[in-house]
């Protein structure tokens, strides 16, 4: 089995959502389904069928998260340094713009662009991966090719 690189960060928050869903949503669904077989024949009625959807759902995502948890290569951060590889957090410019971004390179079931956390398998991570401060780097995207210079690795 292949472990899954994870910051303690993302591992705590896959294990939050777990303790919810096994805590909180799955006894609401539970109870959802008990009351809608109490309302009578189960082939018509719409919120049995949609409460079932649901738990299936929800027992596939603790299923999924179970897995991923099981398997979880938690890395701290910050007990590392030098080039930039997974847990960095890197400051880039596009040369093009001199638009200033800042992401995390972290595993992909904690990756989340709008909070700058960037997955490591995504073509951005994997061009930064080795690189240093000051280095230029090229990456082809979907929108086409985008050079960026390193301003600063961090681990934190």
């Amino acid at each position: 089995m292949e472990k899954i690189p994870m910051t303690r960060a993302g591992h705590a928050a896959l294990e939050a959502e777990l303790k919810q869903l096994k805590s909180e949503e799955r006894p609401a669904i539970i109870r959802a389904i008990a009351e809608a077989r109490e309302h009578g024949d189960l082939s018509e009625n719409a919120e049995y069928h949609s409460a079932r959807e649901k738990q299936s759902f929800i027992e596939g995502r603790i299923k999924e998260l179970e897995g991923v948890l099981g398997r979880a290569d938690v890395i701290d951060p910050a007990t590392l340094s030098g080039p930039v590889k997974f847990g960095a957090t890197v400051t880039l410019v596009d040369e093009d713009t001199d638009e200033e971004r800042t992401w995390q390179i972290v595993g992909e079931h904690e990756a989340n662009v709008e909070k700058g956390l960037l997955n490591i398998k995504s073509p951005i991570a994997r061009a930064l991966i080795g690189k240093e401060e000051g280095d230029s780097v090229e990456v082809r995207t979907p929108g086409g090719e985008k050079t960026y210079e390193i301003l600063s690795v961090r681990y934190e």
